[in-house]
């Protein structure tokens, strides 16, 4: 486990679908319990780990946790609990007139989704403030697109369940 991380939303969403009675077990990716359990597993790591989460100071990553999680959603605890803990470090990060994260043009070309470029901007200030900082991805396959380039500017991703989400890359990208 490294000392920060972003965690992108799919993680927690994951992570929280392994209650049964999760709100959101419905929108998880993956379907598959075990590997809900898997992220879980690494959630529950990363809760227990000195590792810090970050965000930003304009709450775009934490608002879209709330969308997406209920009150009671483990992903939700996880976040409160950093939060209790002081294992939160807020960054600063620009935002365009249509309210996404600012990249240069190259790497927005390359992030092509607009809701991840708050998570790339996050990881590259961290980088930047704190020297270390990756982004945790569970069901998103786009990061495998980028991640060539990431890995060029510095940002790494890690890949909470590899072997599944490689798998369903390449098959999205086979078609």
């Amino acid at each position: 486990m490294k000392s920060r991380y972003v965690v992108d939303t799919n993680v927690l969403i994951a992570a929280s679908a392994a209650d049964a009675d999760s709100t959101v077990a419905h929108d998880a990716t993956p379907d598959d319990p075990e590997l809900r359990m898997q992220v879980r597993e690494w959630l529950v790591t990363f809760k227990s780990s000195p590792s810090h989460l970050v965000l930003d100071f304009q709450k775009a990553i934490e608002d879209e946790y709330a969308k997406k999680l209920g009150f009671n959603d483990y992903g939700r605890e996880i976040l409160q609990h950093k939060y209790d803990t002081c294992a939160v470090d807020l960054v600063d990060i620009l935002f365009d007139d249509d309210g996404h994260a600012y990249l240069d043009e190259s790497l927005a070309r390359l992030v092509h989704d607009r809701s991840d470029r708050k998570l790339v901007a996050a990881a590259l200030v961290a980088i930047d403030e704190y020297g270390v900082c990756l982004i945790a991805n569970a069901g998103d396959t786009d990061w495998y697109d980028w991640e060539t380039g990431l890995r060029g500017i510095g940002v790494e991703v890690e890949q909470i369940i590899p072997e599944w989400s490689r798998q369903k890359w390449l098959e999205k990208s086979s078609r």
